[in-house]
């Protein structure tokens, strides 16, 4: 962001100025401005992307280990099975087994930004000691995010945006789900025992410092995130958006990298206000969802949920999609909860591009492979290939092998093409 702001162009700007076919100097501009980000730390080579203003929508894939089930091997599968459908960024949120050793393995095993959320291992630490996670001081959790700058982390989750005033007014609400992000539980924990203010919010400068060192990109979460459609929109969720809008120019200021985190549960008619209305609080600061989910009912199927969510508030202007899985308030997701949430995904992200003017030649030359009866072309283009030609090849077509075993020889696209041909032809 410094370099953007001296007029220099990078080589990560000319990198992604390339791939989303924009100019360098509109690109510079919009990192210059904050309004765009490219998440990398310095100590860290990976093919670089830009999440924000005037860009394709982006998509982040969560794995990591919890204290019930340590994988390593599983952990990794998940991340290179997300690359591979897709995901633009990977987030490492594990809170169990060997915590740097999994994030490190990470961080080897894929090119692309990686995020953490670094209180996590700050509270495991404590438990570890025998302590409980309140008796963590302001130091264990700075150190803990120095470390995951230091090992190349590219982006944290920080919840600094969280304050005592905010939490008071949970209290006082009639939330049904009083707080639902992790992070920001544990740090609410954290104040209300000790008497004390969020030391990401009170030690704000200190953190700006960390994130110079590294060029870490911070991602200020949202603590206050809405749990239920319930609780979507109501007043601690937005007292937090004020206050982080007030981090974001801070962090401008200083040439510091920064996104906003969103929320969460949303009704469908909510979305599109919540978006434009961090867009102009946070002076277009990218906006980073997780979903939102539209329902609070379809457990099981809440990557689906989140997909309908997730296609309207990037086409109403989010810039990173969180990803959800099948899995989402179940169970710690596997391999194919990975693939499936991705896949989910990148559908809501690229029917918002399309929407957005970008994209659009994919999806002309499936219509066109579909006219042309071109199986392979149709496979190749899909998002999912894999299981496009498992589907193709589990009931073939009989009758006629050029369709499929829907239609067989009441195809209508065989049929239109044929007859309008003759129709042509009488003229």
């Amino acid at each position: 962001m410094k370099d953007a702001c001296r007029g220099e162009i990078t080589e990560e700007m000319k990198k992604v100025a390339e791939i989303e076919e924009i100019s360098p100097e509109v690109l510079r501009r919009r990192i210059a401005s904050g309004r765009v980000i490219i998440p990398k730390n310095i100590i860290r080579e990976i093919e670089p992307i830009g999440i924000g203003e005037g860009l394709k929508v982006k998509v982040n894939a969560n794995v990591g280990t919890s204290p019930d089930y340590v994988d390593l091997e599983e952990e990794l599968r998940k991340a290179l099975v997300a690359v591979k459908y897709g995901a633009d960024t990977i987030m490492d949120l594990s809170i169990g087994g060997d915590i740097d050793l999994i994030r490190r393995k990470i961080l080897q095993s894929v090119n692309v930004p990686v995020g953490t959320v670094p209180i996590y291992q700050a509270a495991m630490e404590a438990t570890k000691k025998g302590q409980d996670i309140v008796d963590m001081n302001s130091d264990d959790i700075f150190n803990a995010i120095r470390k995951h700058a230091a090992d190349g982390v590219d982006f944290v989750t920080v919840h600094c945006a969280l304050t005592l005033d905010a939490l008071k007014i949970v209290k006082k609400s009639d939330r049904i789900l009083r707080m639902v992000s992790r992070g920001g539980s544990l740090l609410a924990a954290w104040m209300i025992h000790n008497e004390k203010e969020n030391p990401l919010y009170a030690e704000f400068d200190y953190l700006l410092e960390i994130a110079k060192e590294y060029d870490l990109t911070l991602s200020i979460g949202d603590a206050l995130r809405p749990g239920s459609l319930a609780d979507a929109s109501d007043i601690p969720q937005m007292l937090e958006l004020l206050v982080a809008a007030d981090l974001v120019r801070k962090a401008r200021n200083n040439h510091v990298q920064v996104m906003v985190e969103g929320p969460g549960h949303l009704p469908l008619d909510q979305i599109e206000a919540n978006v434009k209305l961090e867009k102009a609080v946070c002076d277009g600061a990218p906006y980073y969802l997780l979903g939102p989910l539209v329902t609070d009912i379809a457990a099981g199927y809440d990557h689906i949920a989140a997909a309908i969510g997730g296609a309207v508030a990037a086409w109403a202007g989010a810039d990173l999609l969180c990803y959800v899985t099948p899995g989402e308030h179940l169970c710690l997701p596997d391999v194919e909860d990975v693939r499936e949430g991705v896949i989910a995904a990148k559908i809501a992200a690229h029917a918002a591009d399309v929407a957005r003017g970008f994209g659009m030649k994919r999806d002309e030359e499936m219509s066109e492979a579909r006219r042309r009866f071109d199986w392979e072309k149709q496979i190749a283009l899909s998002l999912d290939p894999e299981k496009a030609r498992e589907m193709r090849s589990r009931k073939p077509p009989i009758l006629d092998p050029k369709t499929c075993s829907m239609c067989s020889q009441l195809c209508a696209v065989k049929l239109a093409s044929k007859y309008l041909s003759k129709l042509e032809d009488d003229r």
